[in-house]
């Protein structure tokens, strides 16, 4: 027993040598540091506490924003006493900084001390091409709704909302064009073909093209013809198509509608044709009534297809040519075949002349050729006073002989023969028969119009 009573300050006096222990006043924390040093302290005497006295040893804790929820040794009515352990804890929308509970120390001190910070989220950024709005700012709760620019279509979440974590919810959300641009074409229309025409020319605007986000409109394509252009009989579809800075696009589409306007088929006259131009029966067409060899037209020579789709004056008819030889001279006989006939003429010094019944023969026998090109032959046969002038079946006087002999330079003295073209232009002479291949040969290549060669490619040849 001695041994220990004298072992115990012993003890004390190593426990002080390795520990020091340093009271920090007003902290609210007891802090021990190590030191190398060793020195001998006394414990401090334990205070005399006299509860009735002093009921309150700490200071009463007051939190802003926060509570404290405090158990006394001493009982419940008790808050500050020593020995007192509060926990501590803040309002919705704050967080506690510092020890979560303190306890009232001998020293009159909290153990520790704490407060309650709002809970804040940062700053959102902002958003191109939209905005946000929030409800409380960056506080806790605050919700922040988002907006785009007209136009403009967001994309992700539609509303952040600040956590107790300090963080907003959901990510951040863009604003895109996913609208396309609005495009208006042209009314529909129809037009009349022109006149002598099958087409019609159409002009328009250019489609009107707005672009509902930042209104920049990248190119429009046009399939179809260009305003301005000619359209041909039917319906025709024009669509145009739009392309924003984002490639969304938009089309619309018109339709053209071209009539023309038709008058009834015309149908050719007996021992004629019909040459049209244009379509033959649409609204400005001419027809022209032609008659083949041997007949001349009575009535009028042209028509015209009106807006009213009724042709102008009426048909008329192809009647045997009529050859007038009572006539006072040459010329009033040449009139007669001015641009509807051809004339062959022929002079032999007496009806005996071998040539002459030679070349009397083969044109009899190419008769139908020579009124497919339209050729009239006229003979002047034999010596005055007895000499014979005749076209078919008409005689000619003497007077009217002579003429044609001067006029043309025929003589008596020999076989010779003369083609005059519709004109009355002399176009080449024989002076032996011309066989009917030959003459048909010079006059298809070089006498007919354009339109008596197409009638022959037309028609073929009928004398086969």
């Amino acid at each position: 027993p001695r041994m220990a009573q004298e072992a115990a300050p012993v003890l004390l006096l190593v426990l002080a040598r390795l520990v020091s222990s340093t009271w920090h006043e007003g902290s609210g924390y007891y802090l021990e540091s190590h030191t190398n040093e060793v020195y001998a302290e006394e414990p401090p005497p334990e205070p005399a506490l006299d509860y009735r006295r002093v009921p309150q040893w700490c200071a009463t804790l007051n939190i802003h924003r926060g509570e404290a929820t405090c158990y006394s040794p001493r009982g419940s009515s008790y808050r500050s006493s020593l020995g007192t352990r509060c926990e501590l804890s803040c309002a919705r929308g704050y967080r506690l900084v510092g020890p979560s509970a303190v306890q009232c120390l001998p020293s009159r001190r909290w153990s520790g001390m704490a407060y309650c910070r709002q809970i804040r989220c940062h700053v959102l950024p902002a958003v191109l091409r939209g905005s946000y709005v929030c409800s409380a700012g960056v506080q806790m709760d605050s919700r922040c709704d988002y907006t785009c620019l007209p136009g403009y279509q967001l994309e992700g979440d539609r509303s952040r909302i600040c956590m107790e974590d300090g963080r907003w919810s959901g990510s951040e959300p863009s604003c895109v064009d996913l609208e396309p641009p609005r495009i208006r074409c042209p009314d529909s229309r129809e037009r009349i073909a022109e006149p002598g025409k099958l087409t019609a020319t159409v002009y328009w605007d250019p489609p009107r093209v707005r672009d509902s986000a930042d209104g920049v409109i990248k190119r429009v394509t046009l399939r179809g013809p260009e305003p301005g252009s000619e359209f041909p009989e039917g319906e025709h579809v024009i669509r145009y198509t739009a392309h924003d800075q984002a490639y969304n696009r938009a089309s619309c589409k018109f339709s053209i509608r071209v009539h023309v306007r038709r008058c009834p088929v015309l149908k050719p006259p007996q021992n004629g044709y019909i040459s049209c131009t244009s379509d033959g029966n649409n609204y400005g067409a001419t027809c022209e009534y032609l008659c083949d060899g041997g007949f001349e037209r009575q009535g009028t020579s042209l028509r015209v297809c009106q807006s009213t789709q009724q042709w102008t004056g009426s048909q008329p008819l192809c009647a045997p040519m009529q050859i007038n030889t009572d006539v006072n001279s040459a010329a009033s006989l040449l009139d007669q075949f001015h641009e509807k006939r051809r004339l062959l003429v022929i002079s032999a010094p007496d009806p005996s002349n071998r040539y002459y019944k030679m070349q009397i023969s083969m044109l009899q026998q190419a008769a139908c050729g020579l009124d497919l090109r339209h050729v009239t032959t006229v003979e002047l046969v034999g010596q005055p006073p007895h000499e014979v002038g005749r076209i078919r079946e008409h005689r000619l006087s003497l007077g009217i002989i002579e003429e044609l002999r001067r006029f043309l330079h025929l003589t008596r003295s020999h076989f010779n023969a003369v083609l005059l073209d519709k004109a009355g232009t002399d176009r080449e002479r024989y002076i032996s028969p011309v066989s009917p291949d030959e003459l048909f040969i010079f006059i298809d290549t070089y006498l007919l119009s354009e339109r008596e060669a197409a009638r022959r490619a037309q028609s073929g040849d009928p004398c086969e």
